[in-house]
């Protein structure tokens, strides 16, 4: 693989850049496992969880919250 730096990139037509920074993102998000988590958002995150323990039945499934906001936007 050839040696890019950050200008190189930033020279690259707007097209491209889109196209590199959703390849980047695709290699990221393909490896959630490997994503560290601050301490707030661990904390966040269990306290989510805490509430959907205590209420099951709260809140929205996600095809109807994307629907309202897809709505909204």
């Amino acid at each position: 693989m050839e040696n890019v730096s950050i200008s190189d990139v930033f020279r690259l037509p707007i097209r491209e850049r889109i196209r590199l920074a959703q390849a980047i993102w695709e290699s990221v998000a393909s490896n959630p496992d490997q994503v560290p988590l601050t301490a707030a958002q661990v904390e966040e995150l269990d306290r989510c969880y805490d509430e959907y323990l205590t209420d099951p039945d709260e809140g929205s499934p996600w095809d109807e919250v994307k629907v309202r906001l897809q709505a909204d936007g």
